[in-house]
């Protein structure tokens, strides 16, 4: 019989919590043969991810996943083998108490968010004893041999690979969100929180001498968008230019869509946690946008990566990438910041691959959580 994991997660922002738990429960189902619960308090966030979904439906399978509503009051359930409270989401009382009740022990995780600071090393895999006589175990994904590693199933860059080798095929995706690639233009794909340096970026975008065709998804970004073209709305198929910059609105697109948009880009702007991590397995270049946090925690958080991610880039090509996620994150001079990185984009190109390959190198989250079950029992 198939162990049962069960994955908990509460949507908190938008679409990152239920993005990476959904990828972990459809990688461990279709990978590691395990029957899989997803428990989602927002489904109609879900569906935005897996349009097949039914927003209505207690219960439903999907993709070889069992997802369910997670209801309040909680329903009386027998947990499964391992319980994973995704990003902090505190379990059903309930739950937790019939955790303590069952006569084989349950693995108790929790899948915690995505950060390259230094501590997240010693933290990873440690116990936190429970009043109930349970441990909560901490599992931290992450860019180093110390942590979980990075949601990437097994055919994913062999996938990335055969698409990018069949123009055709890239060709035949954008025609398909509306998109004709204009003769020597870059793509950019923009995926971001609101951000007031947007405007001072697609001025010195359409002010340059490269052509550049900017590709944003429908979400937050598109009300900043707006206000620099002066449309009271843009909707999905809208399609507006100045200069060399050329900006077109897409529909919301479902995971395996956006990966492949990110696949046919030049450059990616991408937020949060999800599309941060399908960003690099891109491998070009990238820009985060980070989740603000209180007292610009999460400065912390961005100085952290880029410590990481620029090792092994020439000093200058470095203080350019530096300088441009600075300016996105710390509302800096966005114009000068992105004219600056013009002068050394094959270097990061270059580079791009280069970090995509290191961490493709070590295993990944999906196969670390489920080496930890094993160890564990």
């Amino acid at each position: 019989m198939k162990p049962t994991w069960d994955i908990f997660c509460t949507v908190v922002d938008n679409y990152g919590d239920i993005g990476v738990t959904w990828r972990l429960a459809r990688q461990l189902a279709a990978e590691h043969g395990l029957a899989v619960r997803l428990w989602v308090d927002d489904l109609s966030a879900f569906a935005r991810l897996c349009p097949q979904a039914d927003v209505q439906a207690e219960s439903q399978t999907v993709q070889g996943v069992q997802v369910r509503r997670w209801a309040s009051p909680w329903p009386p359930h027998a947990p499964g083998s391992v319980v994973i409270g995704a990003f902090g989401c505190a379990l059903p009382a309930p739950l937790v108490e019939a955790l303590a009740q069952q006569p084989q022990p349950v693995l108790w995780l929790n899948l915690e968010y995505l950060s390259a600071e230094a501590w997240v090393d010693g933290c990873h895999g440690l116990a936190s004893p429970q009043p109930n006589g349970l441990r909560r175990w901490f599992f931290f994904p992450g860019f180093t041999a110390g942590t979980g590693g990075l949601l990437r199933e097994t055919d994913l860059l062999a996938r990335r690979s055969a698409f990018r080798a069949d123009p055709l095929r890239r060709q035949a995706f954008l025609a398909e969100l509306g998109v004709q690639v204009q003769p020597n233009a870059r793509l950019l794909s923009l995926f971001a929180y609101e951000n007031t340096q947007l405007g001072a970026w697609l001025q010195a975008i359409a002010e340059g001498e490269q052509a550049w065709q900017v590709l944003v998804p429908e979400g937050r970004i598109v009300a900043d968008l707006c206000a620099w073209f002066g449309d009271t709305q843009l909707v999905a198929g809208d399609v507006r230019q100045r200069g060399a910059l050329t900006v077109q609105v897409l529909p919301f697109v479902s995971q395996q869509d956006y990966d492949r948009l990110l696949w046919s880009c030049d450059f990616n702007a991408v937020r949060g946690e999800d599309s941060f991590v399908r960003g690099q397995w891109a491998a070009v270049p990238l820009l985060w946008h980070i989740y603000v946090q209180d007292e610009n925690a999460h400065w912390d958080k961005l100085e952290a990566f880029l410590d990481l991610y620029c090792q092994g880039l020439p000093m200058d090509a470095e203080a350019a990438l530096r300088e441009l996620w600075r300016a996105w994150n710390m509302d800096r001079d966005m114009a000068s910041a992105w004219i600056g990185l013009q002068r050394h984009w094959a270097e990061l190109q270059a580079h791009a691959t280069q970090w995509c390959a290191r961490q493709a190198a070590r295993p990944d989250l999906a196969t670390a959580l489920v080496q930890f079950y094993r160890n564990w029992i």
